[in-house]
């Protein structure tokens, strides 16, 4: 399988072939399932919730996503991105600062 990233704003969609071991699952929240929150705007990356999708946490606080069917990821802010059926591990985009030698998550 060929990996592929989907980007919205500063979330990452990466596809993978398997769950990791011990992932856990999350139940979605009121608004959906939310990938990442904005830190400033209260604006969120979000998905609503269906039977065919799901969503866990690996040992260390990575959030997987598993859907078998077209899945919205929606945000105040961004376009819609249409996730095809498969498995994402989600990250952040993130920022190299040179003067303080230090890698940071973006700030949406």
């Amino acid at each position: 399988m060929r990996k592929k990233l989907i980007q919205q704003g500063d979330v990452l969609m990466f596809t993978e072939e398997a769950l990791p071991e011990g992932a856990k699952t999350i139940a979605p929240k009121a608004r959906g399932y939310v990938l990442a929150e904005g830190e400033a705007t209260g604006h969120a990356h979000v998905i609503v919730p269906t039977p065919e999708i799901e969503m866990y946490e690996d040992s260390k606080g990575v959030l997987w996503l598993k859907t078998g069917t077209p899945t919205e990821v929606r945000h105040e802010e961004h376009n819609t991105v249409t996730l095809e059926p498969g498995i994402y591990r989600v990250g952040i985009v993130q920022e190299v600062d040179p003067f303080e030698n230090e890698i940071h998550d973006v700030m949406d």
